[in-house]
């Protein structure tokens, strides 16, 4: 841990309870319709086990005063991860402007940037003694570049205070602005990710205020800049056929993404879209082998994948199969392991 843990940062805002939070879908026809799913399956369940150093991850979260989408988001891997101090930061806030209708991370105003977060991250992730990190924002369309400066600064500030550190941003999409995806790209990330969510049918119900088209331009832009590995993510079971996915899956290669996380979608409370269908573990299996088919360097497809689910691994193993990856870089992260650090 880092032995100097800096003050919490202006503008984290407490967690509500799940029974107050204001997240889900802005649409009241949109809530509290009844599951088509039927109940969880054996195959989606997980058994929590704690170790001392989930404890551990929690107080430094705690004390730094960083968000993290582990939180916001209900993320059910949180123990798993937490218990080998891999975690995702959340910068800009923890309100979102948005109003996803699969997403718990609370909807509302955002408070004021703060000029200093950069700084404080990177400070924190100094101390971790981590080989890859993954950094990620709410969606702040109150700002005229969606955060992008934020962004860039809190890359910069990593890469200097880190310059061993894989780094991978999870971004929004910045309204289809592409100048300020350049901005982002720019500071140097090794993995460029955003994820498209769900297939384009969908897009409108699951996510009103984003675009298919606007996050395949987003993706194939970053891919162009040719600096980072690209990545995006699916959760399945919102209504969606096998079909659909896999014709997601075609666009996604042939704009550029090279890293593809499935995972089933699981609703986070009654005010959130329902669970149409269970996807079962075969059918993920067969998405993976498809997928590798269509050219992917990497799918990580299963019920509890999520967005930056072993991510830090996932960035290992890519590197030792290619080590061009990472524009060109992939041979710092193929010979991590060597580096002894924790995980």
């Amino acid at each position: 841990m880092a032995e100097k843990i800096p003050m919490p940062l202006a503008n984290r805002q407490p967690e509500a309870p799940q029974s107050e939070r204001n997240s889900g879908p802005a649409r009241p026809n949109l809530k509290f319709q009844p599951d088509e799913a039927g109940p969880r399956p054996r195959w989606i369940r997980k058994r929590l086990t704690l170790k001392k150093e989930f404890f551990e991850t929690q107080e430094l979260v705690k004390k730094a005063g960083l968000n993290t989408i582990c939180e916001s988001g209900q993320c059910p891997n949180i123990t798993e991860c937490w218990s080998r101090k891999s975690l995702t930061f959340m910068i800009l806030g923890n309100i979102c402007t948005r109003s996803c209708g699969f997403c718990d991370v609370m909807t509302g105003r955002p408070g004021l940037v703060d000029e200093d977060e950069p700084r404080r991250v990177a400070e924190t992730l100094a101390g971790l003694n981590l080989n890859y990190v993954v950094i990620t924002s709410v969606d702040r369309d109150d700002l005229p570049d969606g955060g992008a400066l934020a962004w860039a600064n809190t890359i910069r500030a990593i890469k200097e205070s880190c310059p061993g550190l894989g780094l991978e941003v999870l971004t929004p999409d910045f309204k289809g602005d592409l100048e300020n995806v350049d901005v982002v790209m720019d500071a140097g990330p090794d993995c460029f990710s955003h994820n498209i969510e769900t297939v384009g049918a969908l897009h409108r119900e699951v996510r009103p205020q984003a675009r298919y088209e606007r996050s395949l331009a987003v993706l194939k832009h970053a891919r162009e800049h040719g600096t980072a590995l690209i990545k995006s993510g699916m959760m399945l079971g919102l209504g969606e056929t096998n079909a659909q996915i896999l014709e997601t899956m075609e666009d996604l290669v042939a704009h550029g993404v090279e890293v593809l996380n499935l995972g089933q979608y699981l609703r986070p409370s009654a005010r959130h879209l329902p669970v149409r269908r269970w996807v079962k573990p075969e059918d993920f299996e067969m998405f993976k082998e498809e997928g590798e088919k269509m050219g992917f360097k990497h799918i990580e497809s299963g019920p509890l994948v999520r967005s930056s689910y072993r991510a830090d691994l996932q960035a290992e193993e890519i590197a030792q199969k290619d080590q061009s990856a990472f524009g060109g870089c992939g041979s710092s992260f193929a010979n991590s392991s060597d580096k002894g650090a924790t995980r």
